[in-house]
């Protein structure tokens, strides 16, 4: 009974051992999570990057990128050429390739739209951000890894490299947070973006760990805080309270006519000369009634009392 038997050699290149129908089991299953969670976060990761078609969509419609900016789009593009570099060294990472290839070109479309309709201020800023992190910044990590590693050193290397620059993009988030705390709007933080980050998140997490990659597993455990951290905001936020804000000018204006009238009503009262109509002797006319005048005259001092007050 041979055919349940394999062999897998040790990771440091030592001799071949044999594995048990039950360890080759436990591996295929092992591999199977592996993929699966692997091609959740391709298809989830896909879905992240498509989500600023809309906003692409209405800058080919207004012909101009006016408002929006290219940095997002820069970082995105040199997160993908980073991560693409290190999966061509990595063993067994084609999930990582495809994806990240997907991520490479889709960004390169993105840019090419944006310098067609961006204003001229623009396209000189998203050449100098392409120039520093795309060519200047790659090619400088391209001549490191090549020249001065090789072996699993480059591997490790290109691996910090990437874990680092995820988890300074990860922490990019916080400026939002703050934002929407200040603010207590969540006008900027859409919550489907959130909700796919942290799905995406959890997906390559799970990847990483089963695959003992670090590199990957790390940086996706923050982006799984931020990520639940930015929904908990949003079912804060999400409904604000409508808050009035007067101009104080006009609600000086506005005080200053209400002492005024109040001026003006004692004023009035104290001119006022109650009459109701009332046959005198000779049987016509109206004569002034005293007992109404009394009254106004305390309705008066009432009012004389309450604008000193």
């Amino acid at each position: 009974m041979t055919w349940w038997v394999t062999h897998q050699k040790e990771p440091a290149g030592g001799t071949p051992r044999v594995l048990g129908y039950y360890e080759c089991g436990e591996m295929a299953l092992h591999l199977t999570w592996v993929f699966v969670f692997g091609l959740l976060g391709n298809i989830i990761s896909c879905l992240v990057c498509l989500a600023p078609l809309p906003t692409f969509y209405q800058i080919c419609k207004k012909k101009t990128s006016e408002g929006f900016q290219s940095i997002p789009y820069v970082i995105a593009l040199f997160s993908a050429m980073l991560w693409l570099f290190y999966a061509i060294f990595k063993d067994d990472a084609i999930l990582l390739i495809t994806i990240n290839s997907f991520t490479f070109f889709i960004e390169i479309g993105y840019l090419v739209v944006y310098l067609f309709y961006a204003t001229k201020k623009d396209k000189i800023l998203t050449f100098k951000l392409l120039l520093l992190f795309n060519v200047f910044g790659f090619g400088l990590i391209c001549v490191v890894t090549l020249f001065l590693t090789q072996g699993q050193k480059r591997v490790h290397f290109l691996g910090w490299i990437c874990m680092i620059f995820s988890l300074c993009v990860f922490v990019a988030p916080l400026f939002i947070v703050g934002k929407v705390i200040k603010t207590k709007s969540v006008e900027f933080m859409p919550f489907s973006l959130s909700f796919f980050l942290t799905l995406s998140a959890v997906m390559w997490f799970f990847y990483g760990y089963l695959k003992k990659d670090q590199f990957v597993a790390v940086p996706n455990i923050l982006g799984l805080l931020f990520g639940i951290l930015q929904m908990v905001l949003y079912m804060i936020y999400r409904n604000p309270k409508k808050v009035v804000v007067v101009d104080p000018k006009l609600q000086l204006e506005i005080s200053e006519h209400v002492v005024d009238l109040g001026k003006l009503g004692a004023t009035i009262c104290s001119e006022i000369t109650v009459l109701i109509p009332k046959l005198n002797d000779s049987g016509n006319g109206v004569i002034e009634d005293q007992n109404a005048k009394g009254q106004t005259m305390e309705i008066m001092k009432a009012m004389d009392v309450t604008s000193k007050l």
